[in-house]
């Protein structure tokens, strides 16, 4: 196999833009077209990031692509995601890769049959944050996890996004759009999720856009917008998990992991970086020793300082994976696993039961620091 692979976008919206500026920080792929139902959307980006504006059509059938990355909206993607492997291409997902396991099964059928590779954001649990953090677990740091919390609240997406409509259907809402980077991290962190139980409410039945362009418009919600819910891990580790957009501020840190020999404090697994903090039976809170991880250095700036943003990691992880033959981190079945530990959340919330897990997964290898800096150019 060619020691680059040829990469094709199919959704040129908002998150293209954070492909495209940050795919060439990367080895093992080079992003060469683009394509939207809004054709105009794709020039737009291709003139903006020097690569071919192509039709859908044109796009899937381009022989100069092997992965084809879906960033489509969420009740989109299994249908995108199907064309594109009855293509004859590999897959890369935007999260979540499904709205149902049922959907997911069936990439996973038809990818099977034509030796395919399906992967999923998100990656941020490879970042230099959640990757220190995971090298404290793995040497016994904090001894065993037997509990933990996780916390992702605010109110919610009309105040910032400039076209908030589609969070608030089917496929949106907070655990599904938030809720892949906590459950991917502890994954990492802890392994595999053996059943959950939960409460879900939703504050109001429609949403006052206060973003522009779209400020004054009235949006419906027709799922559940606050989440609280309990993860039982197979590893005897029970979780608290709360996603909401009905908060107006809080103090609940972002995630939590308590073991029998002391604590861990993880930043927010929506970013690469952050402060990772622990303690020992002493209960003195400590960072941990910095490491020059190359996902921890800042690389962007934003309005509260300068941040480490290595989106498409995943993507360079999962095409050098196809090059040396080897399971990619953001595989399939850890993908598959956390739409069931996802929609099961939903599920208990409707009918008031804890819901057992049908799938299940193994941890990703760790991304060390040689391993991530194979990843850059």
């Amino acid at each position: 196999m060619a020691k680059e692979l040829g990469v094709g976008i199919i959704g040129c919206g908002n998150i293209s833009i954070t492909y495209l500026a940050l795919g060439p920080l990367f080895n093992g792929f080079r992003i060469l077209a683009c394509a939207d139902l809004n054709r105009s959307a794709a020039e737009l980006r291709a003139k903006e990031y020097g690569v071919k504006a192509q039709s859908i059509e044109e796009l899937l059938a381009n022989d100069e692509l092997d992965v084809i990355v879906n960033l489509t909206i969420p009740d989109a993607h299994f249908l995108v995601s199907k064309a594109i492997l009855e293509a004859g291409k590999h897959v890369y997902s935007e999260k979540p890769l499904v709205l149902s396991l049922e959907e997911g099964e069936e990439l996973r059928r038809i990818a099977k049959a034509k030796n395919l590779a399906i992967g999923c954001a998100p990656d941020t649990f490879l970042g230099g944050a959640h990757q220190l953090a995971r090298k404290y677990v793995d040497e016994g740091g904090v001894g065993r996890i037997t509990s933990g919390t996780c916390h992702v609240m605010s109110a919610g997406m009309e105040m910032w996004h400039p076209n908030p409509g589609f969070f608030f259907l089917k496929g949106g809402g907070p655990i599904l759009d938030l809720g892949p980077y906590y459950v991917a991290n502890l994954i990492n962190l802890i392994g595999p999720v053996k059943r959950v139980g939960a409460l879900t409410s939703m504050a109001s039945a429609s949403r006052t856009i206060t973003s522009e362009p779209l400020a004054g418009q009235t949006i419906p919600v027709e799922t559940p917008t606050n989440i609280h819910a309990l993860l039982e891990f197979a590893n005897g580790a029970t979780i608290t998990m709360s996603a909401s957009w009905d908060v107006w501020s809080h103090r609940h840190a972002n995630m939590e992991l308590y073991g029998t020999e002391g604590s861990l404090y993880v930043p927010d697994p929506n970013f690469f970086g952050g402060l990772v903090e622990a303690s020992g039976r002493d209960k003195d809170i400590k960072p941990l020793p910095e490491w020059d991880h190359p996902f921890s250095k800042a690389n962007q700036e934003h309005p509260n300082g300068p941040r480490a943003n290595y989106r498409a990691a995943g993507l360079a992880d999962m095409a050098m994976a196809l090059i040396e033959k080897r399971d990619p981190r953001c595989s399939l079945d850890r993908s598959l696993h956390g739409i069931d530990v996802l929609t099961s959340i939903l599920k208990s919330g409707e009918e008031g039961r804890f819901i057992d897990m049908t799938t299940t997964c193994t941890q990703p290898e760790p991304l060390g620091i040689d391993e991530a800096l194979a990843l850059l150019r």
